[in-house]
């Protein structure tokens, strides 16, 4: 069992925020706290896009703190230019990640410890920043008849790219800026497409800039306070109304249908009886938080999140969640790695001796 002051889980946005405060406030990589991250390499979540989703389409990337990511080329895809991005962040600041580590679970330890278990051996420690995002939990929405479906069903998490659906009728299901972008991809290749959101559709004028990310932070803040499953960050900016989707509403391709009621062998039914044939459904419905492993502390309430106040649950205040509910979009995660890391404080012995 290996001791430390502080367990970070995750190396994305909001895990390398946390690790980077965590190395100004005076902790030192490996002695007093570590990171792990599951994933293969560097970029957290931003590595597994797809390819088409360039740097330029990106929904508003915010740099990490101490360091920015100017000239990147918008035409280059987002994983490449955000994985190598944060490749230098690390090897910069010496952060040390260690991966590929997957945290099974966090259980109540000794002494008032946390134990955390891992595949790479078992953790001692007095704190734990949860930095481990949505990515590993796509959401797929249950609908009537989805298993008869005879073509076939993919989740944003595992979309190929506008040509694997070259010929085909595809049913893109999801009104968020992924959504929208798959669509107005696959529409040149596809022989037919239909758009369906549970709800209307809102397009928003201006860029999603520092001070519009902030107001959407605070818009999602009250559930997670209540105890809530979050909404994303996203779902309450609105769609950016820029020219490629100007274009698509123009052309009739972002016509939003309602959604359906069903789905049968071949495509998706309303209550009304109107049908459309489709060889593929496409799921742009989202993500929730990975966080299954801390199920043994039963931080859940009984809304069915988890209830934070500031980035402390409320359930375990030696829990931090950042990269959570209105810390999960770039600009939040950063205010929540410096927010998480200004709670935890390193031992009195420790302390003196980094003031003086």
């Amino acid at each position: 069992m290996r001791e430390v002051e502080v367990v970070v889980i995750g190396a994305g946005q909001a895990g390398l925020s946390s690790a980077y405060h965590l190395r100004r406030t005076g902790f030192e990589p490996d002695r007093d706290f570590v990171v792990l991250d599951h994933s293969p390499g560097p970029g957290g979540a931003w590595q597994f896009r797809w390819p088409s989703l360039t740097y330029g389409k990106v929904h508003g990337m915010h740099a990490l703190p101490g360091m920015e990511l100017a000239g990147a080329d918008p035409a280059r895809a987002s994983s490449e230019v955000i994985g190598e991005y944060f490749d230098r962040y690390e090897k910069t600041f010496d952060l040390r990640v260690r991966r590929p580590v997957d945290v099974r679970a966090v259980r109540e330890g000794t002494g008032g410890r946390l134990r955390v278990e891992t595949s790479d051996g078992d953790w001692s420690t007095r704190a734990l920043i949860n930095a481990t995002g949505t990515w590993d939990r796509p959401f797929w929405p249950h609908r009537p008849g989805r298993e008869t479906f005879r073509g076939r069903q993919v989740h944003t998490a595992w979309y190929p790219g506008p040509e694997a659906f070259a010929g085909q009728r595809v049913v893109v299901v999801g009104g968020g800026a992924s959504g929208t972008q798959h669509l107005l991809e696959i529409a040149p290749y596809a022989a037919a497409t239909t758009w369906v959101t549970r709800r209307p559709p809102v397009f928003r004028e201006g860029p999603f800039d520092e001070e519009a990310g902030r107001a959407a932070v605070a818009l999602v803040e009250e559930r997670v306070r209540q105890g809530l499953p979050p909404r994303s960050v996203v779902s309450v900016t609105g769609l950016p109304l820029d020219d490629a989707v100007r274009r698509g509403l123009a052309g009739g391709v972002l016509d939003r249908q309602p959604m359906f009621d069903r789905i049968t062998p071949d495509g998706v039914e309303w209550r009304d009886g109107r049908r459309v044939a489709a060889d593929a459904i496409l799921w742009a419905t989202g993500f929730r938080p990975a966080v299954g492993h801390l199920a043994p502390l039963r931080l859940r309430e009984p809304g069915g999140g988890i209830r934070v106040e500031g980035t402390r649950a409320v359930a375990d205040p030696r829990v931090h969640l950042v990269g959570y509910g209105p810390s999960a979009s770039t600009v939040g995660a950063n205010r929540a790695g410096r927010a998480a890391v200004r709670d935890i404080r390193l031992p009195p012995a420790r302390e003196e001796r980094v003031a003086a």
